[in-house]
């Protein structure tokens, strides 16, 4: 067993839409190796995105405790969720979620703006960022010049730029072709395997799933192990 980046203990979810009571997690337990890229799939409906906001502090669960890197997520403020997910965490979407009026380099800038870092200090870790996933010579493109590979390979810029351990990615192929899709995966392969990122991707694609380490089912708000690559 490897050291513990995160976990999540008798975790459950629970949304009032009007009068009709939603559960979407149920006493759910989990732990995360650091180091692990892990594929998440499972029906839609079946909490894997609720899992990923959790696990990045974007939402709380309605019981238990979910633990990231040391810091118990549940137990913290909206302010003090903010300030840890600006160096702690990754988000990766499905639909890159640029901003049309910025630069690339911009762009993947906007997490720093949160901390008290300088604007040169900003600029040097985006170019570094956008190096990693392959696009130096398009800092100053806007997402309009950028093909959707490129776009996505920005917001991967943009979620490694401050440097987190743990990368939460929703989809982030399902907008792609197969083979831009599958190189999109082999870049987040190189962050978990040369960069040291922790993983979890949520993923309806049997071939996404490939690419990782390990693959979760997950079912009417449980877990289960399917597959160990």
């Amino acid at each position: 067993m490897g050291e513990l980046l995160a976990k999540l203990e008798g975790v459950s979810r629970v949304y009032q839409k009007g009068k009709e009571r939603v559960d979407v997690l149920h006493e759910l337990d989990m732990e995360i190796e650091k180091g692990d890229f892990l594929a998440l799939m499972g029906p839609s409906g079946s909490g894997k995105t609720t899992l990923l906001n959790l696990l990045g502090g974007l939402d709380k669960p309605t019981a238990g405790t979910v633990t990231v890197g040391g810091a118990e997520l549940s137990s913290m403020s909206n302010s003090q969720l903010s300030k840890w997910r600006a160096t702690h965490v990754g988000f990766i979407f499905q639909f890159y979620n640029l901003l049309p009026v910025l630069t690339a380099r911009k762009n993947v800038e906007l997490p720093l703006l949160l901390t008290n870092m300088s604007g040169k200090e900003r600029a040097r870790r985006a170019d570094i960022a956008l190096e990693i996933v392959g696009l130096a010579d398009r800092a100053k493109h806007r997402p309009r010049e950028l093909s959707g590979g490129q776009e996505q390979r920005v917001a991967i810029a943009r979620a490694i730029v401050s440097d987190p351990e743990l990368l939460l990615c929703d989809e982030p192929t399902g907008d792609l072709d197969r083979a831009t899709a599958d190189e999109i995966l082999n870049l987040l392969k190189v962050l978990n395997t040369e960069h040291g990122k922790t993983i979890l991707m949520v993923t309806h694609d049997a071939q996404a799933a490939e690419f990782a380490q390990h693959t979760l089912h997950m079912d009417k708000g449980q877990l289960e192990v399917r597959t160990a690559a």
